[in-house]
């Protein structure tokens, strides 16, 4: 029974790294030159570099009432 379990395991593990074998790669600076692009092209719709209008703020302060 042991062989027959290795057997099935060698074979998912070769089909794992036939599978890693066929994935297209490129060069590392071609990659972080594409994400700075595209950082770049996407910086005015970032939330955390532009801010939020106070108006659509759902967790800003809340106003103080005063009962008169």
């Amino acid at each position: 029974m042991s062989t027959c379990s290795s057997l099935i395991m060698a074979q998912k593990t070769v089909k794992q790294l036939r599978l890693e074998a066929s994935v297209r790669r490129i060069k590392v600076s071609q990659a972080a030159a594409e994400l700075k692009t595209f950082c770049l092209q996407n910086a005015h719709k970032d939330p955390l570099l532009t801010g939020v209008p106070s108006s659509d703020n759902p967790f800003r302060p809340p106003k103080s009432c005063v009962l008169l």
